[in-house]
């Protein structure tokens, strides 16, 4: 048994817990550490069998400021036993939940973003491994990162089967869409034309093995000049499993992807999916949603590709980045870098 929650926390646990952190060694209080422009800093390093439960960090910039768009600028990567390419390898700010290179207080159950101002970041995805573990933090910001942690963790040995914990990072800026001035009527580009291949679908997650889908945050920023009706979603959720077409699963909306209703324009949390952003007047600015499979993951055994249309038949132009969870009987391997800092950093608002 990995997991444990009220309904088995009296059941006898046979690991020893165990915690890094960045405690001032000293014995006096500057509990931080310090990681220079452009420095890569090995943050936890163990080499046991163990389960990491929970993460916090929380971090300033040199100079007690927050420096702009500093959750996209630094970011996480995380090794398993001897893989020698990272398994996440994500933004800070995206991994914790919330892109567009801010925080904001919200609450699920595997994420979480505390006060002040959401800074406080916690993550209780589960993290098995069997021989060794690794987490890094990049610094990309222009100015020195002061960063505060706790990596908690079980150190144990497993009689059941394992699967890795995998984060992927996307973003595509603009989304190929189409001209709405092209069309006849707003209702035509907003709701109509049929896509019967889902090809230009922007894609939350492509990777081939076995394991299973845990769920992901969307951030899309509304890029339209348009001032009549300009609701960004009615795009459906379709997810393709094992190149099976009898397990292609279909949706039926973004908004209905994302467990919430009718062009939703409130904020709301809920454990396992919610409104965290709900962008201004008219859907215009910056939203954010997630949705958490920990109810009903999402199994493959040779691939899964979950997609997402980008409005109705991919007619809408906007700046989507997205963060999908996953496990796998390995551990994913990202052997392609993460974007550079300029491709990673959010349009200002328009």
């Amino acid at each position: 048994m990995i997991g444990h929650d009220l309904s088995n926390i009296y059941l006898k646990k046979k690991g020893i817990r165990k915690r890094v952190s960045s405690y001032d060694k000293t014995g006096g209080n500057d509990d931080r550490i310090y990681i220079k422009p452009n420095e890569d800093r090995v943050i936890f390093d163990v080499h046991t069998s163990g389960l990491i439960e929970h993460i916090w960090m929380t971090q300033m910039n040199f100079g007690d400021v927050i420096e702009k768009n500093a959750f996209r600028k630094v970011y996480l990567k995380f090794y398993w036993e001897d893989s020698i390419y990272p398994s996440v390898l994500v933004p800070l700010g995206d991994f914790f939940g919330l892109g567009h290179g801010i925080s904001k207080n919200y609450v699920s159950e595997p994420l979480q973003m505390s006060p002040q101002d959401g800074r406080g970041l916690n993550c209780y995805f589960p993290m098995p491994f069997k021989k060794a573990a690794r987490i890094e933090v990049v610094n990309e910001c222009d100015t020195t990162l002061m960063l505060y942690f706790y990596i908690d963790y079980e150190e144990k040995e497993f009689d059941e089967e394992i699967m890795y914990f995998n984060a992927y990072w996307h973003r595509e800026c603009p989304t190929k869409g189409k001209d709405y001035h092209t069309f006849p009527t707003r209702e035509d580009f907003l709701f109509k034309g049929e896509n019967k291949t889902n090809e230009e679908n922007y894609v939350l997650l492509d990777v081939e093995g076995e394991g299973h889908y845990v769920g992901c945050n969307l951030n899309i920023h509304n890029l339209s000049d348009c001032d009549s009706w300009d609701w960004i979603g009615e795009g459906d959720d379709v997810i393709f499993i094992d190149n099976d077409p009898s397990l292609t699963i279909y949706g039926t909306g973004t908004e209905d992807y994302f467990s919430t209703s009718w062009c939703p324009s409130e904020e709301y949390n809920a454990p396992y999916h919610g409104i965290i952003l709900k962008g201004k007047d008219n859907w215009k600015g910056k939203t954010s949603y997630y949705r958490y499979h920990i109810k009903d993951p999402i199994t493959f055994r040779k691939s899964i590709k979950v997609t997402i249309e980008h409005g109705h038949n991919n007619n809408r132009c906007d700046d989507y980045s997205s963060t999908a969870y996953f496990y796998m009987s390995k551990p994913y391997q990202h052997k392609v870098p993460i974007s550079a800092k300029e491709d990673r950093i959010p349009l200002d608002d328009n």
